[in-house]
């Protein structure tokens, strides 16, 4: 310690003396140079061990989405406020992607296969109608599309591309280079009409995508928010179901089988709970489907649709 001509806590160049030793009447001085920029960290009293913490690199961090600045979070964050488009999915893989809107399919019924998908999306999300084959992941991954969108998928399909079952656990972390969100469930399932005209209507335009999905406790959905900036009004959000309260009309989407991903208008809401196929006893609503069809289910296997 006698030796140090710096002090903890003092910044070094590469190549300063930072020891030098008092040598034998005057002479013979050895010398320790610092091996880099930085600031002495740390000083062993035991060993002698010297400790250099490099300079500080900035490290830059994608926002989500973009907007304005509403608030700072110390030592975290910021939060960031926008007027949006968002449509939410049943199922995802891949995180966090962007890129403008471009429509691949001209009805929802297309399926989006691999000749739809050509070499100038590249860097866009794609969105299909119906089922997307593997096959299109695969171009979609090959070109360098940032995501694709698509009513369903075939689960041997999606084995097939990532070459494993998935099984029940959260996504979002999957190393395929591109995100894939399904709006509807598994299988040959067209895209809902609402979905794919809001998608359509906002072609061109840069959104945000993350295939995040979880289906227990803590349920997430992937999602597609689109900024919508000056051109969203206070109102352009507005809930069509009081507040997210079920009422008659409330559009919902169906989320267990044998209705998986169906999408209709609540039309009755019994008071009295029903008897289920099970035994047991739960409090239902009558949903009419797009096709026409009435279907009674459990208010929990529903969740609202925001228009």
């Amino acid at each position: 310690m006698d030796c140090l001509l710096i002090k903890e806590g003092e910044h070094v160049s590469e190549g300063d003396v930072i020891a030098r030793t008092k040598g034998m009447f005057g002479m013979f001085k050895n010398e320790a140079k610092a091996r880099a920029d930085g600031t002495i960290e740390n000083v062993s009293s035991a060993t002698g061990q010297l400790m250099i913490r490099s300079q500080q690199i900035p490290v830059q961090v994608k926002s989500y989405m973009s907007g304005t600045v509403v608030e700072r979070l110390e030592g975290e964050g910021v939060v960031i406020e926008n007027h949006i488009a968002q449509v939410q999915g049943i199922f995802g893989i891949g995180g966090e992607a962007y890129g403008r809107l471009r429509m691949a399919c001209d009805s929802i019924d297309q399926q989006l296969t691999e000749d739809r998908i050509t070499d100038d999306m590249a860097g866009c999300v794609i969105i299909g109608g119906a089922r997307v084959t593997a096959a299109a992941i695969r171009r979609a991954q090959s070109i360098g599309c940032s995501a694709v969108v698509s009513g369903g998928i075939d689960d041997q399909d999606l084995k097939n591309f990532l070459g494993y079952d998935l099984g029940v656990a959260i996504t979002g972390s999957e190393k395929i280079g591109l995100t894939v969100i399904i709006t509807e469930g598994f299988g040959d399932i067209a895209m809902a009409d609402r979905t794919f005209n809001l998608l359509k209507s906002h072609e061109g335009n840069e959104c945000s995508v993350n295939g995040a999905t979880q289906i227990r406790a803590g349920v997430m959905r992937p999602e597609i928010l689109v900024p919508l900036g000056e051109k969203a009004g206070p109102d352009d959000s507005a809930f069509s179901g009081s507040d997210g309260l079920l009422e008659i009309g409330t559009p919902v989407r169906l989320i267990r089988d044998p209705h998986f991903g169906l999408i209709g208008t609540v039309s009755d809401l019994p008071a009295e709970p029903a008897i289920l196929g099970s035994g047991s006893k739960a409090r239902v609503l009558s949903v009419q489907l797009e096709g026409g069809d009435s279907v009674i289910v459990p208010r929990a296997n529903v969740e609202l649709i925001e228009e």
